[in-house]
């Protein structure tokens, strides 16, 4: 063990020690070196970075907590089952931001939208993008480590093109649901811009049939002498009446106004 340690490059250690490192695949002479970064969805979502050091008779795996290369049973059977244990893992956790989604849709659908609706869609938008954005370089460091070695007899083409392929499904299944979040972000806008342009058009007609009733209450208001219906006793019926009128007569205007634009659409 001492003598693969021996053989690794420093700067490798320190990169197989870096819990937050890329997914990498680096051919050497002695030996070769695949990093595997992978996310982990649990109450949050976090990400995990296997070490390998690839020798030319067997495996290791760097154990991040003792600080050391730990020799695994084969050369490839030993990193496919690592990896191959993760990814399976992340398929069957990754259907939670699945149903989640699918619940926003429901209440979008069904008028019952939560108030943490965006607070929810941002989660789930900066989870799935940082699930993306590893699968994507971890789907291409698999895809080099298979052109490297599948000319090896002993590397189990069959295995690692099924890891592959399980890299590429996650990665498609986030890009899709991505798509998803942009359309629920489309339409629960939309829904929210209706409301507003309704709430908007009842403000309006309310200004218009106030305005002018606060025009005549100002006029009426003064302070000055002459002012009509100041003389009898059914002047402030006849007002009522007037003001009455007038706002009947607004708001069939602001109909008939708005039964023409509805129209001309």
């Amino acid at each position: 063990m001492a003598h693969v340690e021996h053989l690794v490059d420093t700067l490798h250690l320190e990169d197989l020690d870096n819990s937050h490192h890329p997914s990498i695949f680096d051919e050497n002479d002695e030996y070769d070196m695949l990093i595997v970064r992978l996310p982990v969805i649990t109450e949050k979502l976090e990400a995990v970075s296997l070490g390998f050091i690839i020798t030319k008779d067997t495996s290791y795996l760097f154990n991040a907590k003792k600080g050391r290369l730990e020799a695994l049973e084969s050369r490839f059977e030993g990193p496919h089952q690592k990896i191959d244990t993760m990814l399976d893992h992340l398929l069957k956790s990754f259907h939670t931001y699945q149903d989640q989604i699918s619940d926003m849709e429901e209440t979008l659908y069904e008028g019952t939208v939560k108030t943490n609706f965006m607070t929810q869609w941002l989660t789930l938008k900066r989870d799935i993008l940082r699930v993306e954005r590893i699968m994507h370089r971890t789907s291409a460091v698999m895809q080099d480590m298979i052109q490297y070695y599948e000319t090896d007899g002993s590397f189990p083409l069959n295995h690692y093109i099924d890891i592959h392929e399980h890299c590429e499904r996650i990665l498609r299944s986030a890009t899709l649901q991505l798509s998803k979040l942009d359309y629920l972000y489309n339409f629960y806008n939309t829904r929210t811009n209706e409301k507003m342009n309704r709430l908007i058009f009842l403000l309006t007609i309310i200004s218009a049939v106030f305005l002018p009733l606060n025009l005549i209450v100002g006029f009426f208001g003064m302070n000055t002498s002459g002012l009509p219906f100041t003389e009898g006793s059914s002047g402030t019926f006849s007002v009522i009446v007037g003001l009455v009128f007038l706002v009947l007569t607004t708001s069939l205007g602001v109909f008939v106004w708005r039964r023409k634009i509805e129209y001309s659409e």
